[in-house]
């Protein structure tokens, strides 16, 4: 294969060259000798004329793609979707491509040789500046962000990155930088920061909602319970109005019976007595022999008045409870009820009641007694047992008969008909901090159920 020659870089000197060559072969023009010789060298020329020929064409056409490479590389350049600068130490442009100058908004001839940090704004510039600065000291690729100001004064967000660059035939210093406009970007990082925070802030939101509602819902329950407590206030005032009303009733009542028993039983003995000792004074001289009978039908009348105080004393408050104890009195209650009422009661109990205060034994005494008088009156039992058992911390008292049985739920609330016996029970019982709860259902009788607080205790024994 027949070696390309080396070209010359302009035709105009490869024709000089050309013409040199054949000066030197006319300089000792050699007289041919014959008419080969002739034809020898006119071959000669045509060969020669005919490479030149082919040279200039070669040449040609590596001029064409010289300039199809120079039109790509200039429309890849001027064109780029980044922008270009050449930049030297100071940031003066140096060079830039259409897409660099149309960011900042100014013709490419306008914008060469001028300073680029002035396009910056007062915040960004020493940023840039610091940038520069980091190109030219270390080899590695530099970067940074920094808010660009076009000709018109609009502001937009750069990226810059920018590596330094040498030249072969200049020694000065300068630098390639891409510029691209990320200024959507930080609006959609912005964007995305806002969404954050908001997101943050609707959690927060929900989280004070959710302590709101529930915050809500305590109110609401405690407004509830406080309309519960009210109402039950005012029930429990209604109770007070209507036992005091009847405990007034009840007080005036047992005044006229004790009125009543006293004008017809003491009153009617005294007058008996009086009469009695009237005769005797008038007799003593005329009759001496009737006188000690009738001295003992006087003591007699006495006697029974006696009783008849005893009675009274008895029932308004038995010392028995207040000088022997609990235990002994309800004894002597009951031996008194079942002789009245026939009904027989059985006494269950433990020494260990008697060391509870006196106010708690005499509330268990009344509650007893008042439990043993509604069976009398109402429930037409044939026998009762009242019973003490020791609990943890508390003593509890149980009256059970066997008679008939209540509604407790319509005869417990305060109504016209209320019965005031099972409304001081649970009174007296509330008094000492004590319960009171009772157990009605038919075929079965009732039974009450009276708990005090106490820290006593003591084995159990029955008693009859």
């Amino acid at each position: 294969m027949q070696k390309k020659p080396n070209l010359p870089l302009d035709p105009a000197e490869l024709r000089r060259r050309a013409e040199n060559r054949l000066r030197k072969g006319l300089s000792h023009p050699e007289e041919p000798t014959s008419e080969a010789d002739t034809q020898r060298l006119l071959h000669e020329l045509q060969v020669q004329q005919i490479e030149l020929e082919m040279q200039n064409d070669e040449l040609q056409a590596a001029r064409n793609e010289m300039e199809t490479l120079l039109e790509k590389y200039t429309d890849l350049y001027d064109f780029a979707p980044t922008g270009y600068f050449s930049l030297d130490e100071r940031g003066q442009v140096l060079a830039v491509n259409l897409t660099g100058a149309g960011m900042l908004g100014i013709d490419r001839t306008q914008l060469v040789n001028q300073s680029l940090p002035h396009f910056m704004t007062k915040e960004s510039r020493p940023v840039f500046l610091s940038f520069l600065e980091q190109i030219f000291a270390r080899p590695e690729r530099q970067s940074c962000e920094a808010t660009v100001l076009k000709a018109d004064g609009n502001a937009f967000w750069a990226a810059f990155h920018g590596t330094s660059a040498l030249s072969i035939h200049d020694p000065q210093k300068w630098s390639r930088v891409t510029v691209s406009d990320i200024t959507a970007l930080k609006r959609a990082e912005e964007t995305r920061r806002h969404l954050n925070t908001m997101a943050i802030a609707n959690q927060a939101l929900q989280q004070e909602i959710i302590q709101r509602q529930a915050a809500e819902e305590d109110l609401r329950q405690s407004e509830r319970q406080t309309g519960l407590l009210l109402e039950q206030s005012r029930y429990m005032q209604e109770q007070l109005r209507l036992l005091s009303r009847r405990v007034l009733s009840v007080q005036e009542e047992e005044r006229k019976r004790i009125s009543r028993e006293l004008h017809d039983e003491i009153t009617q003995t005294l007058i008996g007595i009086n009469v009695h000792l009237e005769t005797l004074s008038r007799e003593v001289a005329a009759n001496p022999k009737g006188l000690r009978q009738k001295i003992a039908r006087t003591q007699k009348l006495v006697e029974e008045s006696v009783d008849i105080v005893h009675r009274f004393a008895q029932e308004l408050r038995p010392t028995v409870l207040d000088d022997l104890g609990l235990i002994p009195a309800l004894h002597a209650f009951m031996k008194n009820f079942m002789k009245e009422t026939g009904i027989r009661v059985t006494l269950k109990a433990f020494a260990g009641v008697e060391k509870l205060s006196g106010d708690k034994r005499t509330a268990l005494y009344r509650v007893a007694q008042e439990a043993l008088t509604n069976v009398a009156r109402h429930a037409h039992a044939s026998r009762a047992e009242v019973s003490f058992r020791k609990l943890p911390n508390a003593v509890h008292m149980q009256i059970k008969d066997n008679g008939q049985s209540f509604e407790v739920k319509r005869v417990i609330p305060l109504r016209e008909n209320v019965r005031l016996g099972l409304l001081g029970m649970r009174e007296r019982m509330e008094m000492v901090g004590g319960t009171l709860t009772i157990d009605s259902a038919p075929g079965d009788g009732t039974t009450i159920h009276a708990q005090i607080p106490s820290k006593t205790g003591a084995k159990e024994s029955l008693c009859s």
